[in-house]
Order: structure tokens, then C-alpha cells, then sequence
């Protein structure tokens, strides 16, 4: 399924007419790829996987290419990390011909297809594969074999404030969670809830509750606001007016204003000497 998926995106292998030899490479000569989608990686999984490798070696060679002299590597990160935890010195590898865009593009979609990515990595992939191939999300679905809906809510939640893609990466809220939170459009709003979200263990009816709630208030007080400003601009001002007149004729009057949630309050103090 990645081959064919591989051959969708026009990355069929330039050096497939070499012999795909495996070669013993030393771990310690082979740099990260630049491209991985996959920021987080799950201890306990690599211990895993390092109990496997202990007991029946790196049955996959991992992917790498050369780059300045060096092993860049394109395709398993977890078994470079399982391997470097055992303090093996070597590791299986097969070495391709791959330029950075192809690079790429086999870095993203070899995550794709496995388990583990969070939301957010995920939606970060789909927009690099976007941009790099110059696609639209209908296409890339098409290529991915999903729906086009599905990739354009991944994709959506790169739109949430940094806290709470964090929280997303971390795992601390669900995606629905997040979805739910790009209805707020202030990242101050987002914010509170979140905190709230994982405060009080709010599941995701509970926040939709809340943001149904919270959207209602802002629209009460943007019409208080409305009222205010029709109303009450006109007194204001002929207020300001007249205390600055009173002023420039040589009276030192101290002004005070507090705006509060159902009154505009001005203070006069005027010296009696």
C-alpha cells in the first residue's frame, strides 16, 4: 500500500534500477531526517521495539541517503532510536538516491501510514504534502485514499493557538476537544477554556456546552455595547466638554472614568480654595 501510495505521489525511485544492498552503517554517522512529522515518541514503545531488536535483530534496514558527506536519515526514526538505546554500533540500512523534495515527501507519508501521530502532526503533514506538490486537499484525499473532509479538519486545526496545539500534541485533550475550540476565535477564549477543559475533566459535550454559552454572552455584550455607544456618546462627550472648558479657565478639576459592566461612572472633584 505505501508503494502504490509512494507511486501517486510520483516518488518512484530513480535508483530502483540499483540492487536495493543492505548495508551495516554506524549509528553515530547517521543525522535525523529534517522532514519527520513525528515530534513525540512513546518511551515505552521504544522499549519495545528495543526488546525485539535485542532478541531478533533490526528485521527492517532503515531508509537513508547521503547528504554532505554524511547519512541522512529518510525512513525509521524509532528503529535508529531503539538501536542507539541498545548501544549498538551499526544498524541495517539501505541507502537511495532521493533529492529533498522526494526526501520529503517518503519521510511524511512512512509516518502516515502507521499508528501514533498526533492530530496535529498529522495536519502538519497534510499541509506539507499540499504545498509540496502543489495539491489541493480533494486531490491529496484522493491520494491518501480519505475523505476530503477528513483532511480539511485535520488541517483546520493548525488554526488553534499555540497552547492548545500543544495540549493537542500532548495528548491532555481529544481532537473533538479541539475541534470544538476552533468555534472561539479569540486565542484568549481558547485559552480559558482549555485550562477549564482539563481543569474540571470537561468531555466533549461539555465543551460544546460551554462554547454555545460563551458565544451567546459575547453577543449580549457586544449589543450592550451597540446600546452604549448610541446612547450615551453623546453624554459623555458634552461631559469631556465641559470639564475641559472649565479647565482652561484656570480651575484645576481632577476627572476620573471607569467603564463597568452596566454603567459608565465619572468622577468631578472640584477644590472648594
Amino acid at each position: 500500500m505505501k508503494e502504490q501510495i509512494s507511486k501517486l505521489f510520483g516518488l518512484t525511485d530513480r535508483s530502483a534500477t540499483i540492487t536495493d544492498e543492505v548495508k551495516n552503517i554506524p549509528v553515530n554517522s547517521i543525522i535525523p531526517s529534517p522532514y519527520q512529522p513525528r515530534t513525540l515518541f512513546d518511551d515505552d514503545r521504544i522499549d519495545e521495539l528495543c526488546q525485539t531488536i535485542r532478541t531478533h535483530g533490526v528485521i527492517q534496514p532503515i531508509v537513508v541517503r547521503i547528504k554532505n558527506n554524511t547519512f541522512e536519515l529518510i525512513a525509521g526514526e524509532r528503529r535508529l532510536r531503539a538501536t542507539k538505546k541498545l548501544g549498538l554500533d551499526t544498524i541495517p540500512a539501505i541507502v537511495r538516491d532521493f533529492n529533498d523534495s522526494q526526501a520529503a515527501s517518503i519521510a511524511l507519508i512512512e509516518n502516515l501510514q502507521r499508528e501514533g501521530l498526533t492530530a496535529i502532526e498529522e495536519a502538519a503533514a497534510y499541509q506539507q504534502l499540499i504545498e509540496m506538490h502543489d495539491l489541493t486537499q480533494e486531490s491529496l484525499a484522493q491520494r491518501l485514499g480519505k475523505s476530503q473532509s477528513t483532511i480539511a479538519n485535520k488541517i483546520r486545526l493548525l488554526q488553534l493557538c499555540e497552547p492548545v496545539k500543544l495540549a493537542l500534541m500532548e495528548r491532555k485533550i481529544t481532537e473533538r476537544h479541539a475541534r470544538a475550540l476552533l468555534a472561539l476565535d479569540q486565542e484568549e477564549q481558547q485559552v480559558k477554556l482549555l485550562e477549564e477543559i482539563i481543569a474540571k475533566e470537561l468531555n466533549v459535550k461539555q465543551t460544546e456546552v460551554r462554547i454555545a454559552f460563551l458565544k451567546e454572552a459575547a453577543k449580549i455584550k457586544k449589543s450592550r455595547r451597540v446600546s452604549f455607544t448610541k446612547d450615551v456618546r453623546l453624554a459623555l462627550n458634552t461631559i469631556r466638554q465641559s470639564v475641559e472648558m472649565v479647565t482652561s479657565s484656570g480651575l484645576n478639576i481632577n476627572t476620573s472614568e471607569q467603564d463597568h459592566e452596566d454603567h459608565y461612572e465619572i468622577i468631578i472633584k472640584i477644590p472648594k480654595r
